[in-house]
Formats: structure tokens, sequence, C-alpha cells
């Protein structure tokens, strides 16, 4: 007797419903497994979009991963694309599909339906929204009309300082267009801290990008001659020739909302470790689902391409362990949760973050300390060392990291990429700073960065390095000190520092008060410990303030008014 075949239907492609069709035919050969795509191309590098719009990436076909012939040809798999799934039969369970070339609709029957119909950007509600030269950028199609858009315009303006808004801000002045960005934001990056992302914004500003945080549009109105006129939040009017909205996308769970299935919060379908939604013949990956953060165990939406892939690849692994009857066993692949590992380049700067940032912290309700440091990426001694800027996070019960945020211009990922895989494990700052990492001098120092921030956060949490709240400065009884030495201090300082410079401390202890804290501050915090070790040998209370003078410059520029 012949068994009927299992037949999985997937409606979307991109990274999650591609990769768990794949998965799917590698674990069974003889499913039926049909994907439905709306858009002209099941599988592309939507992450490369806005070098294709500034010819960074000169060809449409390098974006491209995998045709319907690919599928076809190498997994026998059928691709509809230009195929819209309008409807889901639960009962009958049975999908139905509109043909967009011909408008034909059919009926599809399945035995394990998966939806990975992704998320769309935000166009809000505002006057003249659908005016002629608005954009957003999601798919080929999309920056193809952008890219036609830019051979004829000198001033564009992004609207959104997200990773999309930075980078397409970047390769729109690399094509020789004026560049204004509009954040409603004070920062942008929101996934950083301000005062990480003040490094951003920087090097925004410096390369001619006119930027405007805290301020948002209210309306588009037609310009006689520049083709948009964008009113803002703050009275004010700006010409563009075109507009990039880049605030942002929600999840496409139309279709699952329709159909019954339960959504979370934030509008994306709930799912369970192994990607099953609340029907158990229906799984749900990709920017459509909402997530769990590891860190504060609360549901997100992460529209990002490494989880969506991890997550089609779960749920394939699910469907054909829910297809073996006699297997009682829970499927051997799971998906626990996200850190929203991220990272993109701004004009040569590198920006990576990975696990909570403080405003998640705080809304959790976590006790967590903070440290900075700013240690070269290679060797001082090698030639080329640049500074890597690094903030990170850690419980103050027993040091288990929380987050972690890096800004450079070398080697900055490759960090990041080591505390995440830390933080998948469990792991604390103790652990950091035993890593056994590659060292030379051209990749880095001895004492790698990710060893630093162990060592300097787990000082801390032994009592070794007491640190002072950068947040109190404004009003702290305690004295500020100063240990860099006087051309430093006279080329800036905090006001009402005092300056006694590390090298002539010991022979100066007698012009301090021990009846009074004392907050100690250097370059980028190295001195400033020094300095602590020997006050504190000697009775005196003191602090440091972590990070030094570096951080000090960057809360400046991220808002802080002390």
């Amino acid at each position: 007797m012949n068994t009927p075949k299992k037949r999985i239907l997937i409606v979307g492609g991109v990274a999650g419903g591609a990769t768990c069709a794949a998965r799917a035919r590698r674990l069974c050969e003889t499913c039926d497994i049909l994907v439905f795509e709306r858009g002209p191309h099941v599988s592309f590098a939507n992450c490369g979009l806005p070098y294709f719009v500034g010819d960074v990436i000169a060809s449409e076909a390098k974006l491209l991963v995998v045709s319907p012939e690919d599928f076809r040809n190498r997994f026998n798999i059928d691709v509809h694309t230009e195929t819209e799934v309008t409807r889901i039969d639960r009962h009958s369970k049975t999908i139905e599909a509109r043909d967009l070339k011909t408008g034909a609709v059919r009926q599809e029957p399945y035995d394990a339906l998966v939806l990975a119909t992704g998320a769309k950007p935000v166009r809000p509600p505002l006057p003249g929204i659908d005016l002629p030269g608005i954009h957003v950028l999601r798919t080929i199609p999309d920056s193809r009309k952008i890219k036609t858009a830019t051979a004829r315009a000198s001033r564009a303006l992004i609207v959104g300082g997200g990773f999309i808004g930075l980078e397409m801000a970047e390769n729109l002045v690399g094509l020789g267009l004026e560049v204004i960005l509009l954040e409603l934001a004070d920062q942008v990056l929101p996934p950083l801290d301000p005062e990480m992302a003040a490094y951003a914004a920087e090097r925004l500003k410096s390369r001619g990008v006119c930027l405007r945080l805290g301020e948002g549009v209210s309306a588009f109105e037609k310009h006689p001659e520049r083709g948009l006129n964008v009113l803002t939040s703050k009275g004010c009017t700006l010409s563009a020739d075109m507009v990039i909205l880049g605030i942002g996308v929600r999840p496409e769970s139309a279709l699952a909302a329709e159909a019954g299935l339960e959504l979370g919060a934030l509008g994306g379908i709930r799912v369970d470790e192994y990607m099953r939604t609340s029907d158990p013949a229906i799984w749900a990956v990709g920017d459509v689902v909402e997530v769990k953060n590891l860190v504060t165990g609360e549901w997100q939406l992460v529209p990002l391409a490494g989880p969506a892939n991890r997550q089609g690849r779960v749920a394939a692994t699910a469907i054909l362990h829910h297809f073996d009857r006699n297997d009682d066993n829970q499927p051997p692949l799971k998906f626990d949760g996200v850190l929203g590992t991220a990272v993109c380049e701004v004009f040569g700067l590198t920006i990576a973050c990975t696990g909570a940032n403080e405003k998640l912290l705080r809304r959790a309700g976590m006790n967590y300390q903070m440290i900075y440091l700013h240690p070269g990426h290679h060797a001082s001694y090698f030639p080329g060392a640049r500074p890597i800027h690094m903030k990170l996070l850690f419980s103050k019960a027993d040091g288990r990291i929380l987050g972690a945020q890096a800004v450079g211009e070398l080697d900055v990922a490759r960090r990041i990429d080591v505390i995440a895989t830390a933080m998948m494990q469990g792991a604390s700052v103790f652990d950091l700073e035993d890593l056994e990492l590659c060292y030379a001098p051209q990749f880095g120092a001895a004492k790698d960065p990710v060893n630093l921030a162990g060592m300097i956060a787990a000082n801390h949490l032994r009592g070794d390095l007491p640190l002072a709240d950068w947040d109190q400065l404004a009003t702290t009884p305690a004295l500020l000190v100063d240990v860099r030495n006087e051309t430093e201090f006279a080329g800036s300082h905090v006001p009402n520092a005092r300056n006694l410079p590390l090298e002539t401390l010991r022979d100066r202890l007698h012009e301090l008060p021990r009846d009074r804290d004392i907050w100690l501050i250097c370059g980028v915090g190295q001195r400033a410990y020094y300095a602590f070790r020997l006050l504190a040998q000697n009775g005196f209370q003191v602090k440091v303030l972590s990070g030094g003078m570096q951080t000090y410059q960057a809360r400046i520029r991220a808002g802080n008014r002390w």
C-alpha cells in the first residue's frame, strides 16, 4: 500500500521561507514542497539593496540568491512567484492562491503550512504620504525605482535613522546627492544607547549629511520645482527631489489574523520554540513572528536575516518530526529566542551590538552595571591601530553578560560576535576575562578588547574597582580629580575638575581630602584605574568614571548637559 505524499506549503520566500523549503527537502525526498511568493523573486539579498542603489553592487543579478529554476533543478521544489495567498481554510487544510499575472485563483491542500510573509515598511497616515517621489526600500523593484529617481535628483530626504536610513544616507552621498536625515528620536540607531549612537551621528555630520534629530515629519506637499516639500514637527519646511521612508517595518500578519491564529501584542504571529503557531498544522518564521528576548524575556519583533534563517531550519525539522507519528520525543532543534546581534557600516565606521541596551534593561526592571573602554583594535605599537569604543552591560548580582555595543573603524564585528557567542552560552564577565583569543600584533593585543572588557567588569564586581555614576556627575559632592598630564588637561576637561597628573600623584597625597569622596578621570580609564589602586591603598575614598574623557565627550554629544 502506497503512503500518500505529505504536502508542505510555504507562503513567502527570502530568508525564512526559502531556508525552510531547502531544509525540508534535505530531510524528506518524497514530500511535495511548494513555495508561494507574492513578489517576482523568491530568494534575494535585501540587506544588499542600499548598496545596489549606491552602485557598490553593480549588478542586480548579484542580489539574487536562488532562482525558482534553481529550486526546481536542485531541490525539486515548486516555486510560484507573483502569486499571492489570500486565504487559509484551517478546517479543510487548504489555502487560496491568486496568480497576480492572470488573476486565476486556485485551492491548494496542505499537511503542513509555513507562513513566512515577512514585514512591510511603515507608511504612517500623513498628509501627502502617497505623493510621487516618496519611496520605501524593501524589495528589488523598490531599489530599481529609487535608483531611477537618484539619476534626476540632487537632494534626498531620509525619514528614519535606523540601519536602513544610515546605509541609504551613505550610498546617496556616494552618488553625489545632498542628503537630509530626519529622526524623531534624539538619537540615531535605536538598538544602541545614546552615547554610543553619538559616534555614528558625528560621522554622518562629518560626511556632509544634514542630521536633524528630535524632528519628525508632519506632512508632505508638492513643490513646484524640487518635487516635494516636507513639513516637519518643528514647523520647518524642507524641499527635496525624493524622499525615502526608513521608519521601520511591521509584521505582515493579516493572513494569519484572518485565519484566527494567535497574534502577540506587537502584531506578530505568536509561536512556540519549534515555530509552531496556535494551529498544530501551521508554522511561522521570519519577520512576521514575535520572538523572545533572551536577556529580558520580553516578546520582540526582530527583523533580521540571521534569526529568520535559523527559524526556517527549526520549522522544517519540526514539520518532518511531526509527520513521523512513531517518534514521541521533541524535535531535535528549537528556537529559544534572540539577542538581536546586528551590525552596520556608515562611512567607514562600523557599529555593532548584541543583547539588551539600557532602555530595555530599565523597562524589564533588571539590576545592571555598565563599563566603557576604548582600546585599540590591535596592538598599539603595530602601525594603523584604531580605537574601538565599547560598552558592556552586565548583571550586578552575578556578572552575567546582558549586552554589548561597539563602534570603530576596524574589527568591531569580531568583538561583538565573540561576546554574542559567550552570551548564548550564558557566560559572565568572569568568563570574558579568561577567554583565549587569537593574538598577533596586527590582529589584536595580548589582552584583547573582549578580555579587557571582562577584566574591568570583573574587577568592579570583586570590589577592586568601584565605579562612579556618570548620571550623578552634576550633583555629586565628590572631588573630581583628572590624572592626565597638564597639556591634556588644558586641552579639555570636565568643569570643576582638579588636575593631579598620575606621575606626580604619590608626592601630592597630602593635597587630597580624606573625609570626602574622590572621583577619578583620565583619557579612557586606564590611568584613573592606576590612580585608584594607589589612592585606595593609602586610605582614600575613591571611585573611577568609566571610560574617561572619551566617554564624557560621547555623552555630551548625546545630549548630557551636566
